[in-house]
């Protein structure tokens, strides 16, 4: 069998068993779709075999569908490249390596939501505006990789997650008013998990002490603490005390003079309800 018939089959097969354990949790495709983060149409797609699931898309149906990994196992392997092309960029693979092993992730954000909060629509939205373009496979690759990421929302033992968002974050029209409208609920519900704190700045807070960019401060599970900065292309690790002292002490200015998690929930929501 040529292998792109058999990728066709295997995610067929994947797609019946997706069906099979949907069903048999008496869940809809769109209901399932909002508990993993994806629309109905991208559920209705993977159970036709129309496309293969990417991202977190298993793991999470799996979780969610009882599948007790039947699914993950199921799951389509992606065909073997002569030449395998790394979706993130070289500067920023080390700071995902410890990201993903982080037991404490605050970040404070300026312009644009971060990828752990982003959704599917809003995330692909974001990397097809970057300049040089991406053709199609490598806003597919980066997409997969910037979704994978999110794990850390779910990864146990649960981390300590916070954001500090100013509001320009929330406000800009990235992918238009439907995804940004999405983007909102996707934020608002990641919001009410127990280990992620987010907080908005409020527009008239005159100064601040970051009005110099954002930042994510990072612990590991040795209590190591590092804080990584990144903008246009390039990026650095801080790992002086001196300076970690500094940027941890921002941190909490920054959370002291934004909205609390409540008051910032009923600013999204409202956001939300407005659009």
């Amino acid at each position: 069998m040529h292998s792109s018939d058999q990728a066709e089959a295997a995610a067929e097969m994947f797609g019946l068993l997706l069906r099979h354990f949907r069903e048999r949790a008496g869940l809809s495709q769109e209901q399932l779709g909002k508990r993993i983060g994806y629309s109905k149409s991208q559920v209705a797609m993977v159970e036709r075999g129309a496309r293969p699931p990417k991202g977190v898309f298993v793991q999470r149906a799996d979780e969610v569908l009882g599948a007790q990994g039947a699914l993950i196992v199921a799951a389509p392997k992606p065909p073997r490249q002569t030449k395998q092309r790394n979706p993130l960029p070289g500067w920023f693979t080390p700071f995902a390596d410890e990201e993903a092993g982080a037991t404490v992730r605050h970040a404070y954000e300026t312009h644009v939501i971060p990828g752990l909060l982003q959704t599917e629509a809003y995330a692909q939205a974001v990397l097809a505006g970057q300049y040089p373009a991406f053709d199609d496979d490598e806003i597919e690759e980066k997409l997969a990789s910037r979704l994978a990421r999110q794990s850390l929302l779910s990864r146990r033992p649960l981390p300590d997650i916070s954001f500090v968002l100013e509001m320009a974050a929330l406000t800009r029209p990235i992918g238009g008013r439907r995804v940004r409208k999405a983007q909102l609920h996707h934020l608002a519900s990641v919001a009410q998990l127990r280990h992620v704190q987010i907080q908005l700045m409020p527009e008239d807070v005159e100064n601040h002490p970051a009005l110099d960019g954002p930042f994510v401060l990072l612990e590991n599970a040795e209590r190591q603490r590092m804080a990584y900065i990144e903008g246009q292309g390039g990026s650095f690790f801080v790992t002086q005390q001196q300076e970690l002292g500094s940027l941890f002490g921002k941190y909490g200015l920054l959370r002291a003079q934004a909205y609390t998690p409540d008051r910032t929930q009923e600013k999204i929501e409202k956001m939300a309800e407005e659009l």
